[in-house]
């Protein structure tokens, strides 16, 4: 397997993995590689650094990373990833996490057990089907509910 910075040609970066270099030229001249963003099949590879594994070393140590690039994971690098952001924000801000609970507690307001109000939390598909099934609305959220960690 390989991974490849990929571009799009109105410049939207994203990334995906391949068998191998020829799998990605095949499917590429296919046309089968896209843009998760625009949808665009003209996509190219950007330019990547090799991943090389480091030499181990023992009782050394590490060097800290400079503070301008601590949490430069965490920040959206482009417009589709800041209106997730945004998005989870809004959700987690507006609705209640009910976690595990999800399925019995949207089945509890569809029946009127309980007050209608905006929850989310996790489900299985095979729940999350079923509840569609009943005619109870739902919609999966793009991001998975943050979780604590010790």
């Amino acid at each position: 397997m390989i991974l490849y910075s990929l571009k799009c040609a109105q410049d939207h970066s994203f990334d995906s993995w391949f068998a191998n270099a020829a799998a990605f030229g095949s499917l590429a001249a296919s046309g089968q590689v896209c843009c998760p963003v625009c949808g665009s099949n003209a996509v190219e590879k950007m330019l990547m650094a090799p991943s090389v594994r480091p030499a181990r070393r023992a009782g050394k140590p590490q060097i800290a990373a400079p503070a301008a690039q601590k949490g430069a994971l965490s920040a959206p690098q482009n417009p589709a990833e800041t209106a997730l952001a945004e998005m989870r924000r809004q959700v987690e801000a507006h609705s209640d996490y009910v976690g595990v609970n999800f399925v019995a507690e949207a089945r509890k307001m569809h029946s009127g057990e309980k007050p209608e109000r905006s929850i989310y939390g996790e489900a299985r598909f095979d729940e999350a089907k079923a509840l569609l099934e009943e005619g109870i609305a739902i919609a999966p959220l793009p991001f998975m509910p943050a979780r604590k960690t010790n």
